[in-house]
């Protein structure tokens, strides 16, 4: 299939990214090498973070948090179902139950006050959740602030799905500085805000995480004395401490993702000049445009707008297959993840979530990514304001 001339997102790859991975080709270190390193160093510096861990993605990021926090069989995870399966699956890879919190109608971000009923309601079940994954939706933190409260008050560990948000902040400091989540995930896919081909990261405050998560990443292998249980008997030792996984990043994929690093801001910094160029652009037409919660900054990896579909007279699909007509690569985020077949096996179905529902049946992705132009941008808008008449 040829790709669509204008796309829903594209990365962003200039010399500079092409030369730090050939001068990784040229080193003695293709894999795990000071590199990677310097990356998780970089991030967390960012981030205001004490400890970043790189993985080969993100799904292994979300996998290695949930066992960090001891998430298994009999537990429960929970998270909204406005978001891509991996933030559901890391609960299932543990052998832990899923559940799913509705959205926000505004944010499109898991609910807070529908968190707070629920936990509630499950308390006096005997079955609280273990973990619960907030995602940042788009760009934009939920409010991380109230579901951190209800952390402390019901027990749960509070992961923060971030793979949307690097480069955001929320009341007034960067995603991932670990003020309210235990630990932060971002990935670095080609569509995300920087890429290092694929990848992911894992940012914590608490060293015993840190230690855990770089363990699990590499077989559940250690080389530091410290931890084995037997002495060391020289520098060639290792022990394998528990079952981890081979979920480790190169220094190929660390290089174009510390190269990345560098551009990080202007790339935020264009997004949001698009995503204000959309607002101007879209107004009159019968689409309900984003919103961003008061205190948040959004890195807008996406842009949402949804369909008023009682003023216009086509449907959703309608829309959708005319955009791609016109070289429109569209698309829609997400299908709600308790309407998967795999997940109605588990007992979901239609109406269990009808904020996500609603949404689902309304929304649009229109293409935002650093590279997209201006003209391509009105060209964007011209075309959805032709089709809803």
């Amino acid at each position: 299939m040829m790709p669509y001339r204008i796309p829903y997102g594209r990365q962003n790859i200039d010399q500079s990214d092409i030369d730090a991975v050939i001068e990784v080709l040229n080193s003695p270190w293709l894999t795990q090498g000071p590199t990677i390193e310097r990356f998780e160093r970089t991030l967390a510096e960012h981030c205001q973070a004490e400890y970043a861990v790189a993985v080969c993605n993100a799904t292994a990021a979300l996998h290695i948090a949930c066992r960090v926090a001891g998430l298994g069989p009999g537990d429960y995870l929970w998270t909204s179902p406005n978001t891509f399966v991996a933030s559901a699956n890391c609960g299932r890879y543990c052998g832990a139950d899923v559940d799913f919190v509705d959205i926000d109608p505004h944010t499109l971000n898991l609910d807070a006050r529908l968190l707070a009923e629920k936990l509630e309601i499950a308390e006096a079940a005997g079955k609280l959740p273990k973990v619960v994954v907030a995602v940042a939706f788009a760009g934009q933190s939920c409010d991380m602030r109230a579901i951190s409260q209800l952390s402390e008050r019901y027990g749960f560990t509070l992961i923060e799905d971030a793979s949307h948000a690097v480069g955001a902040s929320y009341l007034g400091r960067p995603v991932g500085c670990g003020q309210y989540a235990a630990m932060t995930i971002f990935s670095f896919h080609p569509v995300k805000i920087i890429t290092s081909a694929e990848g992911g990261m894992v940012l914590t405050n608490r060293p015993e995480f840190a230690d855990r998560l770089r363990r699990l990443r590499s077989h559940g292998i250690t080389g530091d004395p410290a931890q084995m249980s037997v002495p060391d008997t020289g520098l060639w030792y290792y022990q394998q401490l528990e079952l981890g996984f081979n979920y480790r990043m190169t220094d190929l994929h660390a290089a174009l993702g510390l190269s990345q690093m560098a551009r990080l801001d202007a790339f935020v910094a264009r997004r949001r000049q698009l995503a204000a160029r959309y607002e101007t652009l879209l107004a009159g037409i019968a689409v309900t445009l984003p919103a961003v919660q008061s205190g948040a900054e959004s890195a807008w990896h996406l842009y949402v707008v949804r369909l008023q579909l009682e003023q216009i007279k086509l449907s959703q699909t309608q829309v959708f297959e005319a955009l791609r007509a016109a070289g429109l690569g569209v698309n829609l985020h997400y299908i709600p993840v308790h309407l998967q077949p795999y997940y109605r096996e588990q007992g979901f179905k239609d109406g269990d979530f009808p904020e996500a529902e609603r949404y689902f049946s309304e929304a649009i992705s229109l293409p935002l990514y650093p590279d997209l132009t201006d003209e391509e941008q009105d060209e964007v808008v011209g075309h959805l304001r032709r089709i809803l008449g």
